[in-house]
């Protein structure tokens, strides 16, 4: 399973470096895992910074304590360097 794993990272990685600067917002959900992105949306990315909006605090003070996790697997599949990603509080109905 872990080689399936890797060749689907590469397709996507692959897939992602064409997209340029949308490719962290796109790589987001890949990055944090799919029970994390169905909670959390990639938002906007900007110099070098990923902005994703959270449901609430909790979710925003959990999420930022695995913030380099997040940027290591974000940095491993897109073509522009993130350099820190911010967590932003938005209430469902901004969502």
């Amino acid at each position: 399973m872990q080689h399936a794993s890797a060749t689907l990272r590469k397709i996507f990685r692959d897939t992602v470096r064409r997209d340029g600067n949308s490719a962290p917002l796109l790589a987001w959900p890949l990055a944090c895992g799919a029970k994390t992105a169905a909670r959390t949306n990639a938002i906007n990315f900007a110099a070098g910074v990923l902005t994703v909006s959270v449901p609430d605090e909790a979710w925003r003070h959990q999420l930022q304590s695995f913030s380099s996790q997040y940027l290591a697997a974000l940095n491993q599949i897109t073509p522009e360097p993130v350099n820190r990603i911010d967590f932003v509080t938005v209430k469902s109905a901004e969502r």
